[in-house]
């Protein structure tokens, strides 16, 4: 029978690998909006589609993390801290091909709607200041 580090199964421990998620989703949103504020050529258009992806892909895996959380857990199949690891690397992955692969939309809608903002506003600005 395995035996269940205390330390490993604490909700101190818990609660620092959802700081951890939470410091990711932070850098995956800064990248997302420094890319939104240089998307002027194909090279940053590309980058500023990269960023949707990576951003759509954290937060697929962070919507499957909390989803796993309220299945029930199965005695026959193992509860070890090797199978979380392994589903949970499994999950990430998944969700990484699935963002690359379209996704739910989320990417190709932000992406859209960053670079609709950014060409008005500078035009707008540019006609605003005409009329005056």
């Amino acid at each position: 029978m395995e035996t269940i580090n205390p330390i490993l199964s604490s909700p101190m421990m818990e609660q620092a690998k959802q700081a951890q998620e939470l410091k990711k989703f932070k850098e995956s949103a800064n990248q997302l909006e420094n890319a939104a504020k240089t998307s002027a050529d194909n090279k940053n258009d590309a980058k500023l589609k990269n960023a949707c992806k990576q951003f759509e892909a954290l937060f697929l895996d962070l919507m499957y993390k909390e989803m796993r959380k309220t299945v029930p857990k199965d005695p026959l199949l193992g509860d070890s801290n090797a199978d979380n690891i392994l589903r949970s690397m499994h999950d990430t992955q998944m969700t990484k091909e699935l963002a690359d692969a379209g996704g739910m939309g989320l990417a190709d809608m932000m992406y859209k709607q960053i670079k609709r903002e950014n060409v008005k506003q500078p035009l707008t600005a540019v006609a605003h200041a005409y009329k005056k």
